[in-house]
């Protein structure tokens, strides 16, 4: 029997018509009759809700929010937007959906899934929070010395030497963090950029081990070079790169200074699953105390530490890893960590040759 979609419609249009306009929609999208009953379905709704034509729309459909404006507009109200949350196994969805009148043939539902613009949008307000939170503190002491200097402390030489010191560092904390937003931001501008130039991973990794050699034996850490011969190069970034292998080497010495060595592998790979093709693994190995296993997967997220007090003592930002991860996303390369309590960690870096 054929349907009519308006009462300006000149031609009636018939259920194969409707199936196909539906076919032609990108969203899952659901008409139902005016029997409650789901008429007919497009293969993105039918990949979320199954094979359920004839199927009153009560047993697919149970969130409240959807259900209640269906539930309207077939009483014969008004249509409109709707929004709920759907959990299913392992994560939760987030639709955002339009529930539609037409006339002769009931209501449709079309929806689509917006729960990455969500995080997203969590991702944004958790980033603005968290850069105003580690600018907040340092702000705070700054504007705290200021005015015991021009209060108390103003004929107190000793008193004004100590407060100018720490004003320094907590001024050189800002600084490192307006640097390492500013390179997250460029990094993340040219992600999507391959980059062409031959560089030499060999090289690179000798340049930031002598640049870096002063603040390990600061520490009292050794640092050691191992580069297999025939080593090839690799397309890249040459600067991103030696970033990459400063902030790796730098956090190893840091923190996993208590093994009193930090070794820099170079190794060709002849065949990597994930690459698809050859590669050049550079590895950094320490032998400190090691990372919980429960917070390795959160590593590379902006502004996750292990341990905020000792990360803020050691002039950490809680962005080297993420910048590293965005840097190795860029060259279609592969981070992989490896880290157990009291037996040190291994970060690796996998760079396509091709």
């Amino acid at each position: 029997m054929p349907r009519e979609l308006g009462d300006d419609m000149d031609s009636p249009i018939d259920d194969r018509t409707m199936s196909d306009l539906l076919a032609a929609v990108p969203m899952p999208m659901v008409a139902i009759g005016p029997d409650a009953r789901i008429l007919m379905l497009n293969a993105p709704a039918r990949a979320v809700l199954g094979e359920c034509i004839g199927t009153h729309y009560l047993i697919v459909i149970r969130q409240p929010e959807p259900v209640a404006a269906l539930e309207r507009v077939l009483a014969g109200g008004e249509g409109g937007a709707v929004r709920w949350r759907a959990t299913g196994p392992g994560r939760d969805t987030i639709y955002r959906g339009t529930v539609s009148r037409v006339t002769g043939l009931g209501v449709t539902l079309a929806f689509e899934d917006i729960s990455e613009l969500e995080q997203a949008a969590d991702m944004r307000r958790d980033f603005v929070a968290n850069v105003s939170h580690e600018l907040r503190t340092p702000l705070t002491a700054l504007l705290g010395f200021i005015e015991t200097l021009r209060g108390a402390a103003k004929d107190d030489p000793a008193a004004r030497e100590r407060f100018l010191g720490i004003m320094e560092r907590e001024a050189l904390r800002m600084n490192r963090l307006v640097a390492d937003l500013l390179s997250l931001s460029r990094v993340e501008a040219e992600e999507r950029v391959r980059p062409t130039a031959q560089i030499d991973l060999a090289g690179l990794a000798s340049s930031v081990l002598a640049t870096l050699r002063g603040v390990a034996e600061g520490a009292g850490v050794a640092l050691e070079l191992d580069v297999a011969p025939g080593l090839p190069t690799v397309p890249g970034d040459g600067d991103q790169i030696t970033q990459v292998l400063h902030n790796l080497v730098e956090n190893a010495v840091k923190y996993g200074a208590s093994g009193g060595k930090v070794r820099v592998e170079l190794r060709a790979v002849s065949q990597h699953p994930q690459l698809r093709g050859p590669g050049v693994s550079v590895a950094v190995i320490d032998q400190g105390e090691g990372i919980d296993p429960m917070h390795l997967p959160r590593l590379t997220e902006r502004f996750y530490r292990v341990d905020s007090h000792r990360s803020r003592e050691k002039g950490g930002t809680g962005l080297g890893l993420a910048i590293v991860k965005h840097i190795v996303n860029r060259h279609r390369g592969r981070l992989k960590v490896e880290s157990e309590k009291g037996k040190g960690s291994r970060f690796e870096i996998v760079l396509p040759v091709h």
